[in-house]
């Protein structure tokens, strides 16, 4: 279990990051492109060295669910699918998000919708951002572009996910999931005993000591201003994360006359746009959001001040486009370029939008 450099696939690696990080429980059910998850796990059988189980639920409803019930006795829980299962969890996911709850959920996205393709896509931004399922919540929303930050993230997420009792979901796209690269594993954090998990999580149902009262953790309230109270106090903590956990990378922004916004595997595509456009006497830059939400908005904002024009760049037919559109603080011309269907687009494809759309 000490730090080692290796060649694996991201949906591989955020297994082996889990089984490092002291993760207590995984629930998940197979599907493509994310399916290595569950398998590795199976293969690495944590259960015989750090305890961890490993459970092939019966369905994407019962897995998310399971999370939902080990992670309101405080343990760290886990899921992960790709978008049509995800969309079977969203009811499970919006009472996790009710209940606060800490949880990581992994979406390696695929073309849709309905059952779509087993190709790559960006399409499930609104689902994770707007919230999928039912209600005023906000999941913490982390958006990988390497098989580096699929191991990254899974420590980075629980941290998130108990620091604010809130779920949090690593967007993947199904090319990060299925590509290999070298990885520095995260490393080793043993499971907390239960006396540790007690003491950090108070809130948690694990039983009542003479020393307080019981633990109810319920999303059911039939009282409307008592509803209303607790949404009041989720606004006001995801007001607080928005202030605190907003994440992004910027490349070339410096001096940037345009700007290109793209996260995940778009991102890195991106990068060579920006190489030859540079190269062609075009000042382009690149910011690519880690987290989708809390959205970079005053990075954005930022350098509208300073670009003639943006190109959103995504492997969907417009989404996060209307998160950059409501970032500005001036009026600058926004344009979009995506790929549908699971087609991935090229460097020189968003250098052709890029001069295109701006008449470059």
């Amino acid at each position: 279990m000490e730090q080692e450099v290796t060649l694996m696939k991201g949906n591989e690696a955020i297994a082996h990051a889990a089984v490092r990080c002291g993760v207590d429980g995984y629930f998940g059910y197979p599907i493509t492109p994310q399916s290595e998850i569950l398998e590795t796990l199976e293969e690495l059988q944590p259960w015989d060295t750090t305890g961890m189980v490993v459970l092939q639920a019966e369905s994407e409803v019962a897995a998310i669910n399971m999370v939902y019930g080990g992670a309101s006795t405080g343990k760290s829980c886990m899921t992960s699918s790709s978008s049509p299962g995800v969309s079977l969890k969203q009811e499970g996911i919006s009472y996790i998000a009710a209940g606060e709850l800490p949880a990581l959920i992994i979406n390696c996205m695929r073309g849709g919708p309905g059952l779509g393709t087993i190709q790559p896509s960006q399409s499930d931004y609104f689902q994770a951002t707007k919230g999928g399922g039912h209600g005023d919540y906000h999941l913490i929303v982390l958006a990988p572009a390497s098989v580096q930050e699929m191991a990254d993230f899974v420590p980075l997420g629980f941290d998130l996910a108990f620091k604010y009792r809130n779920p949090v979901m690593m967007l993947a796209d199904g090319i990060i999931g299925q590509m290999m690269e070298k990885v520095v594993l995260p490393p080793v954090r043993p499971r907390r005993t239960d006396a540790e998990v007690a003491l950090q999580c108070p809130w948690a149902v694990t039983g009542k000591p003479e020393s307080r009262g019981p633990n109810v953790l319920t999303t059911l309230e039939l009282d409307p201003h008592l509803m209303e109270k607790h949404n009041i106090h989720l606004q006001e903590k995801y007001d607080l994360i928005k202030a605190n956990e907003a994440r992004c990378e910027e490349f070339h922004t410096d001096d940037c006359e345009y700007l290109i916004v793209a996260f995940g595997c778009v991102a890195r595509i991106c990068m060579k746009a920006v190489e030859e456009a540079r190269a062609a006497g075009i000042k382009v830059g690149l910011l690519r959001p880690i987290t989708l939400w809390p959205f970079p908005a005053d990075e954005i904002a930022r350098l509208s001040r300073q670009v003639k024009g943006i190109l959103v760049a995504e492997l969907n037919a417009g989404q996060m486009i209307e998160d950059v559109i409501l970032s500005l603080d001036t009026r600058v011309p926004v344009h979009h370029f995506g790929r549908l269907g699971g087609i991935v687009m090229d460097p020189d494809e968003i250098l052709v939008a890029l001069k295109e759309k701006f008449a470059l």
